[in-house]
C-alpha cells in the first residue's frame, strides 16, 4: 500500500463546532481495560441475579462469602475485603466514573440541536449511510481493508475529520474513535476492541435518524419543564445529572433496571433522605430471587437470613425465627423480608426518596465495581448512584446542619435517621437515547428497553 496522505471528508461533518470540545482529547489509546471482549479477556466476576457481582467460588457449600442483592457474608476469611470496590487501577473504569459534565440532557437548547442533527442524518442516510465494520480487534499501527472500512464509517458520521493515511490506523483514526466513543457513552480508549463499540458502529444511519426523531418528541415534552435545580436520571445513559442554572453541577455513573425489570419513567420531587436504611425486599425479588436462594441454603442446612443479615415477618407483622420458615412451602411468599443496616446492605448507607407509584428510589450500593462497567443495566428497577454522598450533599444544601462531612460521617456511625428536605428538588427519570447538543455533538445510547421502535436497535443494545 502506498503511504499517501489525504484529507478525510469534511463535507460529512455533523456541524462545524462538533470537534471543539473533542479535539483536546489525547490521541494516545488507553491501556486495555474491562471491555476487551474481542481479545478474549474474561471478567474476574460473574453477575448475580440482581446485577450484583459474585465471586466465581461464592455460594459453595459451607464456604460463606455469599452474595445476593448486594449483601453478602464476610465470614469467609479468604474473601478479599475490597472485593466490592471499584478498581481504581483500571483506567477505563475511571473514564466511565468520571464523565465530563457537558450540557444538561434536558436543556431546551438541545431541541434545536437535535433538529439540526436530524437534518444532517437525513442527508447521511440519503447518501447511502456508512459501511458495516467487521467484528475484530482494530488498534493503532494496523493496516488493511478492515481499517479502510473503519475510516469510511468514521468519516461518514463526521468523527474522522483530519489527515489520515488510507487503510492505516494512525493518530487521526485514534482521535476519531475517541470522538465516536464519547458520543456513544463509551470509554474513550481510541481502540476498537469491545462488543459495545462494534454494535454502536454498525447501527445503520437510517435507524439513527429514526432514533433522533423519536427522542426529539421526548425532549420537546420534557425540556420546557426542566429548569432551576433538578436531578435527571437518564435511563439509557445510566447516568445521573444534578443541574442548576442551566449547568450540570454533577454527573454520576448509575446502575439502572435490567430489561426484564426496567426503571420506570416518572417525574416527582425528592422529599427525604434515609441514612442507613432497612432494605424492605420487593415482592418481585422475594419471588424470583430470595425464595430460590433460601431453598438453596435450606438444602445445605444453612440459615440464609443470618448470612445476609435479614429478618422475616408474617402477614401480621410478627417476627419469624428462621426455623419457622418452610422455604419449600407456599406461605413463604406471603412473608415480608428486610435487610438490616450493615456494611453490605443492598441499599448501602443512604436512600433518596421521592413519591411515585412504582416504589423506586435512588440509593448507594456496596458493590462499587458495577459503576466501572460500560453496560450498567443490572438493577431491579431502582437506581444505584456512584459518589452518591456528593449528590446527597447537593440535594441537602438548603437543609440546615447537613454538609458533605456530616453525610459521610453517617456511613461510619451507621446511625439510622430520616431527614426531610428543606426545599424539595424535582427529579426526572427519563428515557433519552439520542440527542444533539449546542456544541455540535450528536449523542446516542443503547435502546435497552426497546422504546425506539427499531428491531436493529433492540438487537444492538450494548
Amino acid at each position: 500500500m502506498q503511504n499517501q496522505v489525504r484529507l478525510k471528508g469534511g463535507a460529512f461533518l455533523v456541524t462545524a463546532g462538533m470537534a471543539v470540545a473533542l479535539l483536546a482529547v489525547d490521541i494516545a489509546p488507553s491501556s486495555a481495560g474491562p471491555f476487551q471482549w474481542l481479545t478474549g479477556r474474561q471478567q474476574d466476576n460473574i453477575q448475580g441475579r440482581d446485577g450484583q457481582q459474585v465471586s466465581p467460588n461464592s455460594g459453595g457449600s459451607g464456604s460463606g462469602g455469599f452474595r445476593l442483592f448486594g449483601g453478602g457474608s464476610r465470614s469467609n476469611p479468604a474473601a478479599p475485603p475490597g472485593a466490592s470496590e471499584l478498581n481504581h487501577d483500571d483506567p477505563e473504569a475511571l473514564m466511565i466514573t468520571n464523565p465530563a459534565l457537558g450540557t444538561p440532557t434536558l436543556s431546551s437548547r438541545n431541541i434545536a440541536a437535535t433538529k439540526a442533527a436530524i437534518e444532517n442524518y437525513r442527508a447521511i442516510a440519503a447518501r447511502g449511510g456508512w459501511p458495516m465494520v467487521p467484528g475484530r480487534v482494530m488498534r493503532p499501527g494496523q493496516r488493511g481493508q478492515d481499517i479502510a472500512l473503519l475510516q469510511q464509517r468514521l468519516e461518514a458520521s463526521g468523527d474522522l475529520v483530519g489527515m489520515s493515511v488510507p487503510g492505516e490506523y494512525d493518530g487521526s483514526v485514534v482521535g476519531a474513535v475517541k470522538r465516536f466513543q464519547i458520543r456513544h457513552g463509551l470509554p474513550p480508549t481510541g481502540v476498537v476492541d469491545s462488543k459495545a463499540m462494534v454494535a454502536a458502529l454498525n447501527v445503520p444511519a437510517g435507524v439513527r435518524l429514526s432514533q433522533l426523531e423519536i427522542n426529539l418528541k421526548r425532549l420537546q415534552k420534557l425540556a420546557p419543564s426542566a429548569s432551576g435545580r433538578y436531578v435527571l436520571v437518564n435511563i439509557p445513559a445510566a447516568q445521573v445529572e444534578a443541574v442548576e442554572g442551566g449547568q450540570v453541577v454533577l454527573r454520576n455513573a448509575a446502575v439502572v433496571g435490567k430489561p426484564e425489570r426496567p426503571t420506570p419513567e416518572l417525574t416527582s420531587k425528592i422529599h427525604e433522605i434515609n441514612f442507613n436504611p432497612y432494605w424492605h425486599v420487593p415482592q418481585t425479588i422475594v419471588q424470583k430471587d430470595l425464595v430460590p436462594k433460601g431453598r438453596e441454603f435450606a438444602r445445605r442446612g444453612q440459615d440464609m437470613l443470618a448470612a445476609y443479615h435479614m429478618q422475616a415477618f408474617d402477614q401480621a407483622g410478627n417476627p419469624l425465627h428462621p426455623q419457622q420458615i418452610d422455604w419449600n412451602g407456599t406461605e413463604v411468599y406471603n412473608y415480608r423480608f428486610r435487610q438490616l443496616p450493615w456494611e453490605e446492605n443492598s441499599l448501602g448507607f443512604v436512600k433518596i426518596n421521592f413519591p411515585n407509584k412504582d416504589a423506586v428510589y435512588l440509593h448507594d450500593t456496596p458493590l462499587k465495581s458495577l459503576f466501572g462497567q460500560a453496560v450498567r443495566f443490572e438493577s431491579s428497577g431502582c437506581v444505584r448512584v456512584h459518589n452518591v454522598d456528593r449528590l446527597v450533599a447537593w440535594i441537602m444544601r438548603s437543609t440546615p446542619g447537613w454538609d458533605l462531612g456530616r453525610i459521610q460521617s453517617m456511613k461510619r456511625t451507621r446511625e439510622q435517621l430520616t431527614v426531610p428536605i428543606a426545599n424539595r428538588v424535582p427529579i426526572y427519570l427519563s428515557y433519552i437515547s439520542a440527542w444533539g447538543t449546542p456544541d455540535g455533538q450528536v449523542h446516542f445510547r443503547p435502546d435497552i428497553y426497546h422504546h425506539d421502535g427499531s428491531a436493529t436497535l433492540a438487537t444492538s443494545a450494548y
